[in-house]
C-alpha cells in the first residue's frame, strides 16, 4: 500500500529528540481504521521448465513490457528479479481485491506471452540466490547482510510474501486502538506464519521448516529484522528501535556508498561521522529495517509467505482484514491469542519460541492450530460485515476446512507432492 511518509525538500541535520518526534509522527499516524492494502510478491519462472533459471535479459524485456500496462497497483522489481504489486490504499476489502486481481490478470497475460509465469511460494525451492538488480542500494545491502551469513542474499533474491497493510488505529484505547493493534499484530502474526507457511524446500530438499522464508528472516539479525520489545508504548518503542538499529549504509552522490559495521543511527547522530545524518538519511534508514510488523504511517504485516494459485493471496488478506478492522472480531482475536503470549518468553518477534515453532512446525503445533481455527471462524463471521463477496467467503471457508482444521498449511501440500503422496488435503494441484 503506497504512502507518502518519506522524503524532504531540503536535507537538514537532526538531533535524537528530533528523530523521536519524526518517528512518532511519520511511522504511527493514528486514526480510525479506514484503509486497507496489500503487497503481493511473486517469483517469476519459466512457464514450461520452472526449474531452469530465467535469463536476465528475458526478465528485463518482460518487465519493460509490463511497465507499459495501465495498472492501478505500483509494479516494482526486487533484487533477485521477484515481481511485486503494491495496491493503492483501498476503502474496503473488496475494492482492494478487485484492483489487485485485475492488475494480476493483466500481468499474467503479458508474462505468458513471453513464456513466463508468476509463482506463489515463500522461498524459491530450486534456485540459488542471484542478483538481478545492480544498484547502489542493493550493492550496499548485500555487503551489509553478507556479514551475518548467506541468509541475507536468500532474503533479497529468493523470497516472496503477501504483505497486508492496515491503518495504525485510534489514538484512544480499545479494540481498534493503535496500542492494541500493535500488540495483536505481533502475536497473531505467529498464527499467520503457521497457517500460511508455504516454503518447506531449499535446494530441492525439505529444509526442516514449513516456512523456510521465515527461518531466513530470523538469521539476518534482530537489529535489522527483529521487532522492538512490546512492554512500552509502540511509538516510543519503535523510535528507540530506529535509533539503536544498525545503519546499513551512508549514501554519497559522488563516491561509493559507505557500509559501516556496528554503527547505530544514534551513534551516527552523536558522532556526525563520516558526515552528519539528515532527515533524508533517517527516511532511508527506516526503509532498511525489516521487522515482521513495520510501521510506515500504516502497519505493514510482513510475515505471510507468498501463496499458491492465482488467488491464494486473497485468503490471508481477507482473514487479516477481518481480524483487525471488525471490532467484534478484533476483540475475539485478542482474547484468543493472549494464551500464546507466554510462549514468547518476553522476547521480541520473530526471535522467540512462539514464532520459531510457527515457522518450523506450522499448524502441527496443537495450540497454534486451536487458536487458528478460532481466528479463522471469527474472520468468517466478520467478513459479511466487511462486504466480502460469496466467492471470498467461500475461499476462506475452503481454506479453513482443507488446511486449518486438519492442522495443515500449503507447505504440507508441497511436501506431499515431493514425496509422491496426496496427504489429507484435497483441492487444486499444489504445485508452485
Amino acid at each position: 500500500m503506497s504512502d507518502s511518509t518519506s522524503g524532504c525538500a531540503e536535507p537538514r541535520t537532526l538531533s535524537e529528540a528530533g528523530v523521536e518526534a519524526l518517528v512518532h509522527g511519520i511511522c504511527f499516524k493514528t486514526g480510525p481504521p479506514r484503509r486497507l492494502g496489500v503487497e503481493v510478491e511473486w517469483l517469476v519462472h519459466e512457464l514450461r521448465a520452472p526449474q531452469l533459471p530465467v535469463a536476465p535479459e528475458r526478465l528485463r524485456a518482460a518487465y519493460a513490457a509490463l511497465r507499459t500496462l495501465p495498472l492501478r497497483s505500483a509494479l516494482t522489481v526486487e533484487p533477485g528479479g521477484q515481481l511485486e504489486l503494491s495496491s493503492p490504499p483501498a476503502a474496503s476489502l473488496m475494492e482492494c481485491v478487485r484492483t489487485v486481481s485485475a492488475d494480476l490478470d493483466a500481468v499474467r497475460a503479458a508474462l505468458r506471452e513471453d513464456g513466463l509465469v508468476l509463482v506463489g511460494i515463500g522461498q524459491d525451492p530450486w534456485h540459488e540466490p542471484r542478483r538481478f538488480l545492480r544498484e547502489p542500494r542493493y550493492d550496499a545491502m548485500e555487503t551489509c547482510l553478507d556479514r551475518t551469513g548467506p541468509a541475507g542474499r536468500a532474503m533479497m533474491c529468493t523470497s516472496a510474501s503477501v504483505q497486508v497493510c492496515l491503518d495504525a488505529g485510534h489514538e484512544e484505547p480499545g479494540p481498534l486502538g493503535h496500542v492494541r493493534r500493535w500488540w495483536l499484530a505481533h502475536h497473531l502474526g505467529a498464527v499467520l506464519v503457521a497457517a500460511f507457511a508455504n516454503s518447506p524446500l531449499a535446494g530441492h530438499r525439505p529444509s526442516g521448516w514449513l516456512s523456510t522464508r521465515q527461518r531466513t528472516w530470523t538469521r539476518i539479525g534482530a537489529g535489522r529484522a527483529g521487532a522492538p520489545p512490546l512492554d512500552a508504548e509502540p511509538r516510543d518503542a519503535w523510535a528507540r528501535h530506529v535509533l539503536d538499529a544498525p545503519v546499513m549504509c551512508v549514501r554519497r552522490d559522488d563516491a561509493p556508498w559507505d557500509v559501516p559495521e556496528g554503527l547505530t543511527f544514534r551513534e551516527w547522530l552523536r558522532t556526525g561521522a563520516p558526515r552528519p545524518p539528515t532527515r533524508e538519511d533517517l527516511d532511508y534508514h527506516v526503509t532498511t529495517l525489516f521487522p515482521p510488523v513495520r510501521p510506515r504511517g500504516h502497519l505493514e504485516l510482513r510475515m505471510i509467505d507468498a501463496q499458491p494459485g492465482d488467488d491464494g493471496w486473497i485468503v490471508p488478506l481477507a482473514v487479516t482484514a477481518a481480524l483487525f478492522d471488525d471490532p467484534e472480531a478484533t476483540e475475539t482475536a485478542y482474547r484468543t491469542v493472549k494464551r500464546l503470549a507466554e510462549r514468547t518468553l518476553g522476547l521480541p518477534a520473530p526471535h522467540n519460541p512462539l514464532w520459531l515453532d510457527a515457522a518450523r512446525r506450522g499448524l502441527a503445533d496443537a495450540e497454534l492450530r486451536e487458536v487458528a481455527v478460532t481466528c479463522f471462524a471469527t474472520a468468517l463471521d466478520a467478513l459479511p460485515r466487511l462486504g466480502a463477496t460469496p466467492e471470498v467467503i467461500e475461499a476462506v471457508t475452503a481454506y479453513l476446512d482443507r488446511h486449518v482444521v486438519l492442522g495443515r498449511c500449503p507447505a504440507d501440500d508441497l511436501l506431499d507432492r515431493q514425496r509422491g503422496t496426496h496427504g489429507r488435503a484435497k483441492g487444486k494441484d499444489p504445485r508452485p
